[in-house]
């Protein structure tokens, strides 16, 4: 690993090919100092990366790549959005999406070794196939990077050129507190047992949903990333010591990066493994709690379009869902709000019109109460959505809707 000043970098990243793709540390862990050097090196690249935020190269010439479409991205006319299970996306990279370069944040050296801290997720394949094809790895280095264990550990001799950069690692908005979200999350947190093995996303259903649960015990986490309502349990004594917690990407506060710095209780691992579904099913009790935009009578999930634009992408609800139904005593629970108060609309609908991020949940949680639907039939299914967990100004709306689709 040889560090480089701004220009020498830029020497170097000048000789990429037109159009050459760029995969990035992604989510807030994103190297904006090297991408912006990058960006005034190229006048044409392709950038691929995760849950884009705001403050990547944005212009005419650069074209976005993604399979989980972030703030950063989400409206661009430049957007090419992949669809692909977020357990598999890691194969695209030695297939349909080849790297010339990789931009990774990472801890300062240690022993030899940097750390990817807080962004493992996909970025250990993504390395492997520039490596395999002679590209480029460039290592933007922060003092700020918690050194994390597992997946993520790289040697230094293993990239080519690395820049300093000691910026305080950013953070996402908390998000607002409210009744609803309490609601849902004190329903879900009621059906998990001691011994759990969970995984949740991040949100104010997420939240108040771990904060439902700093009663119970054992509590163990396998999951694709986690954030400050883990670490509450934690130094609550609600999860299980014996067992690391496992995840593949984390952010949230200055305090859950302290936590994650060269804490051997935590074991950050490479998407292929923490997503895989056979992994996640071979832990006992597995409860995954996601989130959508709607749900409809035939179990059918979309959280990831809105009126035909993606708003997200497959994430890793799908392979989560699959592993927690298969794991003995699982349950893969999708939990939202029954009224979105800015649409103006239900949430529980017929059948959704978008394409369906996954389908057959154990349970839908709303604020109204919690549909049971496997297991069931589907006209107890639909009773269970309309009558537990849909608004009750569109109930009598959905009951008509039930009986012309012959579901009631």
């Amino acid at each position: 690993m040889r560090y480089r000043t701004e220009a020498q970098l830029s020497a170097v990243v000048g000789k990429l090919p037109p159009g050459a793709r760029v995969v990035s540390s992604g989510n807030f862990a994103t190297p904006f100092h090297t991408l912006g050097i990058i960006d005034k090196s190229l006048e044409t690249y392709r950038l691929n990366l995760l849950n884009a935020q705001p403050g990547i190269p944005d212009r005419d010439g650069v074209e976005y790549e993604t399979s989980f479409v972030g703030p950063g991205m989400r409206r661009s006319p430049r957007l090419n959005y992949i669809p692909a299970r977020l357990s598999l996306l890691p194969l695209l990279y030695a297939s349909t999406l080849p790297p010339d370069v990789v931009v990774v944040t990472t801890s300062v050296p240690h022993d030899g070794q940097v750390s990817l801290g807080t962004e493992v997720n996909v970025l250990p394949a993504a390395l492997e196939a520039v490596r395999r094809r002679g590209g480029l790895v460039i290592a933007e280095t922060n003092p700020h990077v918690p050194y994390t264990y597992g997946d993520g550990l790289i040697a230094t001799d293993l990239i080519d050129y690395a820049i300093d950069a000691a910026a305080p690692l950013t953070s996402p908005t908390p998000p607002p507190a409210d009744e609803t979200s309490r609601q849902i999350g004190e329903q879900v947190a009621a059906r998990i047992a001691d011994g759990s093995t969970l995984q949740l996303g991040i949100g104010a259903i997420p939240d108040a949903a771990l904060r439902g649960l700093t009663g119970r015990h054992g509590l163990r986490i396998w999951s694709e990333m986690i954030s400050d309502g883990v670490l509450a349990l934690e130094r609550r004594g609600s999860l299980d010591a014996s067992e690391p917690v496992t995840a593949s990407f984390l952010f949230g506060t200055d305090e859950l990066y302290r936590w994650a710095d060269h804490n051997p209780r935590l074991q950050m691992l490479r998407t292929e493994t923490t997503n895989d579904p056979s992994n996640i099913r071979a832990h006992d009790l597995m409860v995954s709690v996601n989130s959508a935009l709607q749900v409809d009578f035939y179990g059918q999930v979309n959280a990831s379009r809105i009126k035909g634009r993606v708003y997200s992408g497959f994430g890793g609800q799908p392979d989560f869902m699959v592993g927690a139904m298969h794991s003995r005593g699982g349950q893969a629970i999708i939990a939202l709000a029954s009224w979105h108060p800015k649409a103006q609309c239900s949430t529980i609908v017929p059948m959704v019109e978008e394409p369906v991020t996954s389908f057959q949940p154990t349970a839908v949680v709303t604020e109204q109460g919690v549909a049971e639907l496997f297991g069931r039939p589907e006209r107890d299914q639909v009773a269970q959505l309309i009558d537990r967990a849909g608004h009750p100004r569109v109930r009598d709306e959905l009951w008509e809707e039930a009986v012309a689709l012959r579901l009631s």
